[in-house]
């Protein structure tokens, strides 16, 4: 519990740099994506809910499950937005109404364009570590770059699915994929 604390403060105080990896154990690197997930919450912004939508800000899991306990350590007694954080794990694209961000596990990649197509309409932010992941409509795609875990953000669908993502964030992702401007190359 003290290791994850100390390693979402960690993340928070790189400023979102990418984390080294390489000397960590097999499981750290799906540690320092759990912090990152929980900060991204930190930095995007979601349509204003209804009234009936219940106070936690859930954080779902489609596919195999790759974090084990170590998302749930992290996310213990983290708030976001006012909102009780807590992960989920989901069996299909249709359950991911309540989630506010949706990880969708490398064991998804055989179906990827259905689960995107099934996603339409939702206001969850994707994440993935799918290579390929941000090309094929995904908002968030984890990257290692150098045994560092970083990120590239595909604007687009993010604007489209009507999230607003900080310029913190947009600042320190390794690559960002906005609209096409009209007449540009």
């Amino acid at each position: 519990m003290i290791r994850q604390a100390l390693l979402v403060l960690c993340v928070c105080l790189a400023g979102f740099e990418g984390v080294d990896v390489a000397a960590q154990q097999p499981t750290g690197e799906y540690a320092v994506k759990a912090a990152y997930l929980y900060n991204f919450g930190r930095f995007v912004e979601w349509p204003t809910r209804d009234a009936a939508s219940d106070d936690t800000f859930r954080i779902c899991i489609l596919g195999r499950d790759p974090f084990g306990p170590t998302l749930d350590a992290t996310l213990t007694g983290q708030m976001v937005r006012g909102r009780r954080v807590a992960a989920s794990r989901i069996l299909s694209p249709r359950d991911a109404s309540a989630c506010a961000i949706l990880y969708i596990s490398a064991s998804e990649e055989p179906q990827i364009a259905t689960v995107m197509a099934g996603l339409t309409g939702t206001t969850a932010l994707t994440v993935s570590d799918i290579p390929g992941f941000a090309e094929r409509g995904g908002m968030i795609q984890f990257v290692l770059d150098a045994s560092r875990v970083r990120f590239a953000i595909n604007l687009p669908p993010a604007e489209d699915a009507g999230l607003v993502v900080s310029s913190e964030l947009l600042r320190v992702a390794q690559s960002v994929r906005r609209r096409s401007r009209p007449g540009s190359a």
